[in-house]
């Protein structure tokens, strides 16, 4: 595994490593690693400060050092150097931060759930609502339950019939039939599209 730094990226910290000691790296990293709240971040890896469970990633001018416990949440990580109008910065995209990514042959239940923290929660949290899945029913419904901002929205039927629902079907499309909020579900009401 390697984490993609851009051409752009080397060069930027290459110059930052020029004003440090010799000998100077970086290391990436992942703070609270596997939550809603995971953070990545870069920071400078003087010689000394490498640990022998880190994983060294060569790059042509520098090697990047990453501690054990990071490693998984790093996986599919880029780091760009973007130039734009207001200026330059540092950009840091670990879409396995907040969950390690799962196998592709591991039980739907954990591949469902994955796609629901790493993509379906962060398209709901602009509106301060989430998602959580509570099973997979026999019959191949995902049983969600909302929370945060959608609890008792009156969106929520539409979110979740024209977002949520058609995403994971499309997704899994031969092992999924629908979604169910958790409310209809425990109701036991059949609704008829």
């Amino acid at each position: 595994m390697q984490i993609s730094i851009s051409d752009a990226a080397q060069a930027h910290f290459r110059k930052l490593l020029d004003q440090q000691e010799e000998g100077t790296n970086i290391r990436i990293f992942v703070v609270n690693p596997g939550t809603p709240s995971a953070e990545c971040g870069v920071s400078y890896c003087p010689a000394n400060a490498v640990e022998a469970t880190d994983t060294e990633m060569k790059y042509a001018t520098f090697s990047a050092f990453v501690d054990e416990v990071s490693l998984p949440f790093l996986e599919d990580a880029e780091i760009d150097y973007v130039t734009e109008e207001l200026g330059a910065q540092l950009t840091l995209k670990a879409p396995n931060a907040k969950m390690r990514k799962v196998a592709e042959d591991a039980p739907l239940i954990e591949r469902v759930d994955y796609v629901i923290q790493t993509q379906i929660n962060p398209q709901l949290a602009s509106h301060g609502g989430r998602i959580t899945l509570i099973e997979i029913t026999d019959e191949g419904y995902a049983i969600l339950q909302f929370g945060g901002g959608c609890n008792g929205c009156s969106m929520v039927d539409v979110t979740l019939k024209e977002g949520v629902e058609k995403q994971l079907v499309e997704m899994f499309p031969n092992e999924l039939k629908g979604a169910k909020d958790v409310t209809e579900h425990q109701r036991g009401e059949h609704s008829y599209y």
